[in-house]
Order: C-alpha cells, then structure tokens, then sequence
C-alpha cells in the first residue's frame, strides 16, 4: 500500500500541471539506491515483475518485483524533501526530491 504526504501531493500537481499525466516507480538499486522516480506516465518501461501498489495524487505508483517481495508489509508513504535526488527524476531540477517512509504493517 502507498499513500503521500500534503507536501508531495502538492508537488505531483505542480508536476502533473507543467508535465502532464505522471508514473512513480520504486526500484531496489541503481542511482539514488532506492528512490522512488517520478516520470511522464509511459516514460518508462515496466517489466512483467513490477507491481502497481495504487496512485498517489491521481498518479500510477508502481514498485520493481524484488523490492515489493521485501516491502509487502510495509505501509510506504511518498514524501519529498529539499535537496537533489537523482537527475532521471522529474523534481530534481526543482531542488528536491522525492523519497519514501515505511512503516511496518501490524497486520
């Protein structure tokens, strides 16, 4: 399950304004470890293990099929940050970057 914070919701409809229909995809490794990337929706494409965990601001939030095995128990939540992240993210150039909180499931 993926929700977001009021400050990355704010930031996907700044990014949904000046770029259109969006995607996030959570990965294991490569560039900044495991940073969520946020795209133009069909920028990237997804392999027959990702996993679509739900949208967050209207926007699909997809997660690499290794690193679901290990967060299924996990709560994920979508928050951003000052500071630059990776430059393949679309918020990077705004100096911040997008990142994520988990939270164990009790369940």
């Amino acid at each position: 399950m993926v929700s977001a914070t009021t400050a990355a919701l704010a930031k996907i409809a700044d990014l949904v304004e000046r770029f259109g229909p969006l995607m996030f995809h959570q990965s294991g490794g490569c560039c900044d470890g495991s940073a969520p990337m946020c795209y133009q929706r069909g920028e990237l494409k997804l392999g027959a293990r990702d996993v679509h965990l739900g949208d967050v601001g209207g926007q699909p939030f997809y997660i690499g099929g290794d690193q679901y095995e290990l967060w299924k128990h996990t709560q994920l939540t979508l928050d951003i940050v000052k500071g630059r992240g990776a430059g393949f993210s679309l918020e990077a150039p705004d100096g911040v970057r997008f990142l994520i909180r988990s939270d164990v499931c009790s369940t």
